[in-house]
């Protein structure tokens, strides 16, 4: 493989070239008229527009984006992730046209996609599933009749869905009907698709994920867990690795529990199986996200792995050169996502120019960016900026760092999550590590945040006032 087209644009794209061009890949970026001077596209060895700023005319465009890699010879092509990166059609078609598609096989990927699929493929490999019904249900009353039996509360998923679009809780049987409609509408708006399942709510859940890794020759390992439970909107914004409260024993079930979902439906590849736990610690397998996670850099700082690495040498064919009993976990990291949102005001995306952007520097801090100072945040796109993570040898550390550097990460001209996610990382909660996805309800409001703010201006006022004091003291004390 010799050159590698990216599929994606921003932080990502420059993430996978960076690899690439480390192991002496050309690359190839793509972009839209509204990212004609962002950095991936001068990065790259080889840039092409591929349409305007709306994703649906350029980032969304796969027979546009095969086209260009045919006519500059490119071997692979690299989805990142959204956009077509789980478009199994998108695979399918790279497939067909004799280039490389880094990700797993298309058929990998429908499976997959749909929820309903996905718990039919793993149901064979007694893998614990939340209690719930594993066929589509359209009939309300039916619906009425499976929620009463599994027992209120319950959750009504879009069997295509992601990103808690078509997704409901119903705490009460008299709720039920229109919270059914309004997620069916809402399934069919968002993914085209009415199809919903239902399953028993777990009302204090964490979100764990676990990375695996597989190859074209029948090995397939996992690389650990990632805890995902600081969301908004059933979104994720702070990540770490491990989780600190999976014990050894659940740890080595959860793994080769995901290891088992990737082989049920013959995954090739870097993927990542996301499962519940229960206050008692009990896991149900949600589903496969059959890509590169947005936060998938603290794995790669705990098991010191390059994942895009990985991910490139499987798709040209070649054996995964460890073994599971070679790898393990070495300290702990923290990724913030940082995005052009207004934690003050429900997380709005903000956009604007950045008049000031100053990132912050240090051993064992990471930032995967794709923006620098002086640009405008598109409002087409995801409004993340980038992934701040830190590494320390300890949780502690870890956040510690974190808090330094989101101290030192100055961005002017629009709002972020960074002081959201200083207040993660000082809360006590959070920091005890007894927390779950219900964290921002339970323990965040936008006036604890300007409390804090307006707490810590004071006592930077009240610090600035002594030291000039000083410092006239000093001017007066003669020679």
């Amino acid at each position: 493989m010799k050159k590698i087209l990216v599929a994606n644009r921003g932080e990502i794209a420059i993430r996978v070239m960076k690899t690439a061009k480390k192991m002496g890949i050309h690359t190839v970026a793509v972009f839209s008229e509204a990212d004609r001077h962002s950095p991936h596209v001068r990065f790259a060895d080889e840039a092409v527009c591929i349409g305007a700023a709306p994703s649906s005319q350029s980032y969304l465009l796969g027979d546009k984006i095969i086209k260009v890699a045919k006519e500059l010879g490119v071997d692979g092509i690299h989805p990142g992730y959204g956009f077509l990166s789980e478009n199994a059609d998108f695979a399918e078609a790279v497939e067909e046209n004799d280039i490389i598609f880094i990700g797993p096989k298309s058929a990998a990927i429908r499976t997959m996609g749909s929820k309903l699929a996905a718990k039919d493929a793993v149901k064979a490999y007694d893998i614990p599933m939340v209690p719930g019904v594993d066929e589509a249900i359209t009939d309300i009353a039916k619906a009425k009749n499976v929620a009463k039996e599994i027992g209120f509360p319950i959750l009504i998923k879009a069997s295509a869905g992601g990103g808690g679009k078509g997704m409901r809780i119903v705490e009460k049987e008299e709720e039920f009907e229109e919270q059914m409609d309004r997620a069916v509408s809402e399934a069919i708006s968002a993914f085209g698709d009415g199809a919903v399942f239902i399953e028993k709510y777990v009302a204090s859940p964490r979100h764990i994920e676990i990375q695996v890794l597989a190859d074209q020759h029948g090995n397939t390992f996992h690389l650990f867990e990632r805890e995902c439970s600081v969301q908004r909107r059933h979104q994720k914004v702070v990540e770490e690795a491990p989780s600190a409260v999976l014990t050894p024993e659940i740890r080595k079930a959860m793994g080769e529990a995901a290891v088992k979902v990737a082989q049920s439906c013959d995954y090739i590849g870097a993927g990542t199986v996301e499962f519940l736990l229960d206050e008692n610690l009990n896991f149900y397998f949600l589903e496969m996200n059959t890509r590169l996670q947005v936060e998938h850099p603290v794995t790669e700082l705990i098991t010191g792995m390059d994942l895009v690495e990985q991910q490139i040498k499987v798709a040209r064919g070649e054996k995964l050169s460890f073994s599971q009993d070679d790898l393990k976990i070495n300290g702990h990291a923290l990724e913030l996502r940082v995005y052009a949102e207004d934690p003050l005001n429900d997380f709005l995306p903000s956009v604007g120019t950045l008049s000031t952007y100053k990132t912050p520097v240090g051993e064992g801090i990471r930032l995967d960016d794709g923006f620098e100072e002086g640009m405008e945040v598109p409002i087409y796109y995801d409004p993340m900026l980038s992934k701040l993570i830190t590494y320390g040898k300890t949780r502690e550390e870890a956040m510690e760092l974190m808090i330094y550097a989101i101290e030192n990460y100055k961005v002017e001209g629009i709002m972020t999550t960074l002081p959201f996610g200083k207040f993660v990382c000082e809360h006590e909660a959070f920091r005890s590590g007894n927390f779950d996805t219900h964290f921002v309800k339970k323990y965040y409001n936008p006036e604890s945040l300007i409390e804090k703010t307006e707490e810590e201006a004071r006592l930077a006022a009240i610090i600035g006032l002594k030291a000039y004091l000083k410092d006239q003291q000093l001017l007066r004390v003669p020679n």
